[in-house]
């Protein structure tokens, strides 16, 4: 229990407070609301479920395996897409439509409210099968791109908004989740495909790497596979350790981090969670980039 006790002696002496939040937990099949005392205040079945957002309105959006469901806290769907494809990917967008990834399907897709295809984008030529780690996380960027994390493939791409190829970021480990940030840079989390240690990191424009936290970087804890991930108003960086793979109840789920890599907060229950995949932090003030 080495890394709890060094996570307990950060929070300690940086005096972080525990988080409320909503997590997506893969292996169970499930999305949960866990306060900050810890305990499960609400939870929903999710076959596979990777991505997962808070909405303004309190309701959860998340993936279903083959489909996405925006579902409110009485458990009354209220949004669905089903797919032959797998999903991996959701986004509530500001007009009201939903940005849905396609996995196998590779495909980047906008849903109306209605649950009618707005936009379809096909990132292989049209019947051709991505396959089950074409893609993880995407997300529609602001000015209309999209950031796309091809898992399988070990980049992370830019596309434009009718599918073309804008940058390449290399990846090695296996993209799980991407964001880009205010100042332009671009946050990548990794898993841990080919062997390859997991690592979070931080690359500019120019494709400099600003910042980075690698497998084995944090005192006590070893780095599983990184997947989802909020970056915080106050600059910090809280991530999921996804304890797939073998690695079960081997380290924390959650951890928050300083930009200076110092520990802050973790979550480590083992009995309510089994795979963390994406969280969201829900007792911020501000805007969370996720």
């Amino acid at each position: 229990m080495k890394w709890f006790l060094t996570a307990l002696a950060a929070l300690s002496s940086l005096q972080a407070q525990p988080h409320k939040f909503a997590v997506a937990d893969y292996t169970q099949g499930k999305v949960f609301v866990i306060d900050a005392a810890g305990a499960v205040e609400w939870q929903y079945d999710a076959p596979y479920a990777n991505d997962l957002w808070v909405l303004p309105n309190g309701n959860l959006l998340f993936n279903t395996g083959h489909g996405a469901k925006e579902v409110t806290r009485e458990y009354k769907v209220v949004f669905a897409y089903e797919s032959a494809s797998e999903v991996f990917a959701c986004q509530r967008l500001a007009n009201g439509n939903t940005f849905i990834g396609e996995c196998s399907g590779a495909r980047l897709l906008e849903i109306s409210p209605a649950g009618k295809i707005v936009k379809d984008i096909h990132l292989l030529p049209k019947g051709e099968d991505g396959g089950h780690a074409y893609m993880r996380n995407a997300r529609r960027l602001a000015n209309g791109h999209y950031l796309v994390c091809h898992y399988g493939l070990g980049v992370v791409r830019e596309y434009d908004g009718h599918g073309g190829m804008l940058r390449e970021i290399a990846a090695k480990g296996g993209p799980h989740s991407a964001i880009r940030l205010a100042d332009g840079n671009t946050l990548i989390a990794c898993g841990d495909t080919g062997r390859t240690p997991a690592r979070i990191f931080e690359v500019s424009p120019a494709g400099r790497v600003v910042w980075e936290i690698s497998a084995n970087e944090l005192p006590g804890i070893e780095l599983k596979f990184i997947a989802g991930f909020d970056r915080l108003p106050n600059g910090n960086t809280v991530f999921c350790n996804w304890l797939g793979h073998g690695e079960s109840a081997n380290g924390p789920h959650i951890i928050e981090v300083t930009r200076k890599k110092e520990v802050v907060w973790t979550y480590a229950d083992h009995q309510t969670l089994r795979t963390a995949s994406s969280v969201y932090i829900m007792d911020t003030q501000g805007t969370m980039l996720h």
